[in-house]
């Protein structure tokens, strides 16, 4: 199927690494330009030259940090001149993942963590949006594709659980704002998923058990009806869909891509 991105500009935040950077390789292996902003310096530079090298598109590092209104505003403005012209798609996945720690109990939640993590999951996803939405009104056409987590339907995260609800309902709003205007706007829910921090993390926790990394793997691999653990390609291979022309007629929906959730239906 043709996606129908060729010379299409994308701005992919947290694209340096994890579920962002695999987002950014499926984009330009479908012809796109894409811009990525991540805070680190040296992580922009490697990801976008083996992303360039692979394809032989346009990838550039912008240096930002979404938790600061001026930050978002320069580092935007340097993908537009960048990438020469407006942003067409803006996938936000600049946040933290929950990865394997323990997620604090309702008494050790803090007000700083709190609002910490809200502002960088959800008022940073604003910050971006607000950066691009004005040209993509120009044009009439534009995808915005908001990177939550399946902590949004599941219990055991507090924070978690409602920062992903609150990007949830945040996309919806978006959508309902600018579905007139061609601007699709769709929430992507990740379960556990397969990034280059995985292998680390999976023999921590077997030296810490004191079993098999294979054990660890087949303990993650049966939390979904798949028995499969989601990797990070995988997930970039639905948002690529999301943001191409042909995704029109999905708008302010959520989207799992977790492998099936056990025991649990949602409609």
């Amino acid at each position: 199927m043709d996606m129908q991105l060729e010379g299409k500009r994308a701005l992919v935040t947290g694209g340096s690494r994890g579920i962002g950077k695999a987002i950014a390789r499926a984009l330009v292996q479908e012809g796109v330009d894409v811009a990525l902003l991540a805070r680190s310096a040296d992580a922009l530079h490697a990801a976008a030259i083996e992303l360039a090298s692979q394809t032989g598109r346009k990838v550039v590092g912008v240096r930002g940090d979404t938790t600061s209104d001026d930050s978002v505003r320069q580092a935007v403005a340097e993908a537009v001149s960048a990438l020469g012209g407006g942003i067409d798609i803006l996938v936000n996945a600049a946040a933290e993942p929950a990865g394997f720690a323990g997620p604090p109990k309702l008494a050790e939640i803090t007000g700083t963590y709190f609002h910490r993590e809200l502002d960088t999951k959800v008022m940073g996803y604003i910050r971006c949006a607000r950066e691009v939405v004005g040209g993509m009104k120009a044009q009439g056409w534009g995808r915005i594709v908001n990177i939550s987590g399946l902590a949004a339907r599941q219990t055991g995260n507090t924070v978690g659980s409602i920062r992903n609800v609150a990007v949830a309902a945040l996309t919806k709003n978006m959508a309902d704002e600018f579905g007139l205007l061609g601007i699709n706007v769709t929430v992507v829910h990740p379960g556990l998923t397969r990034t280059e921090r995985t292998g680390p993390l999976v023999a921590a926790r077997a030296a810490a058990q004191g079993v098999s990394a294979k054990i660890i793997e087949d303990q993650m691999a049966a939390t979904n009806s798949i028995n499969h653990i989601v990797d990070a390609s995988e997930v970039a291979d639905v948002v690529a869909f999301l943001c191409s022309p042909r995704s029109r007629a999905i708008n302010g929906d959520a989207i799992a891509v977790g492998g099936g959730g056990l025991r649990s239906i949602h409609y």
